[in-house]
């Protein structure tokens, strides 16, 4: 990257917070030295902005926040500034996917979270994480043309990769579909993906592309690898990933966030320093 760093997008789970989802100490300091010189932060994950929202007031930003994978893009007062629903025709082909499968679906849609199976595996992960509880449904029909992105959720990482591919070659363009974890199918709007989202979270904070570095740990984290100026993976990034990436950090458990923004960034920080 030859162009100054002015932002700094960050995935959350598996970048920003550690496995218990937590924000470390060093990990705040590190979104006040990023401040301090100038570079913005801001955050995009598969997570709905509500369960993004509150780590963005811990850190003290007041940039745009990206959910569903830039599905849904708010503003620091919740007001929406892009909104792009799953199309229904991909979502009602993804839950037949799961439902052949056995894959336990989420729906998020009108600010909820929907499901069928609330005692499935990972429905106290998901909770504890976004910070709110699902509402169980019959049928998700009254809310499958307004899903901002549907989940499939599994344990059997194998079984998940092969719906994944599946998924991909059956919908082609009309959905983008990636894992955010191992055990979670994100599929979303086929413009709601982090490429897209980087794109505009740099638009809105009027940034270039080349001026925009990205942090992240997932396959989902490859569409903004693709299009920032410095793509960064975490030590805990697949091998796919991180050969993906310009630099790798170390493991989010390892505050690898904090030693990206402390050896990586803050050298190439183009922004214009502000006192602290």
């Amino acid at each position: 990257m030859t162009a100054p760093v002015r932002l700094l997008v960050s995935d959350v789970d598996g970048t920003l917070v550690t496995t218990d989802k937590r924000l470390t100490p060093a990990a705040i300091e590190a979104a006040a030295l990023l401040r301090q010189a100038g570079v913005i932060l801001a955050l995009v994950s598969s997570r709905p902005p509500r369960g993004i929202a509150p780590l963005a007031a811990q850190l003290g930003l007041d940039t745009p926040v990206a959910g569903f994978n830039g599905g849904v893009i708010l503003d620091r007062e919740g007001r929406s500034l892009a909104e792009r629903p799953v199309p229904e025709a991909a979502a009602r082909a993804a839950l037949a996917a799961f439902a052949q499968r056995g894959i336990d679906a989420w729906v998020f849609a009108n600010g909820e979270w929907l499901l069928q199976n609330p005692h499935g595996h990972y429905v106290p992960l998901e909770q504890r994480t976004i910070g709110f509880a699902p509402r169980r449904v019959d049928s998700f029909e009254p809310v499958i043309a307004r899903a901002g992105k549907l989940v499939g959720a599994s344990a059997d990482a194998a079984l998940l990769a092969e719906c994944e591919a599946s998924l991909q070659a059956e919908l082609g363009a009309q959905a983008s579909i990636h894992r955010s974890q191992a055990y979670y199918l994100d599929v979303t709007h086929p413009e709601a993906d982090k490429g897209h989202a980087l794109l505009a979270l740099a638009r809105l904070c009027g940034v270039t592309p080349e001026e925009t570095a990205c942090i992240g740990d997932m396959a989902n984290d490859l569409p903004m690898f693709g299009v920032a100026g410095l793509a960064i993976a975490m030590g805990n990034a697949p091998p796919a990933v991180q050969a993906r990436a310009a630099a790798v950090t170390l493991a989010n458990d390892a505050d690898g966030f904090a030693a990206a923004v402390r050896d990586i960034i803050l050298p190439r920080a183009g922004g214009e320093r502000r006192p602290g």
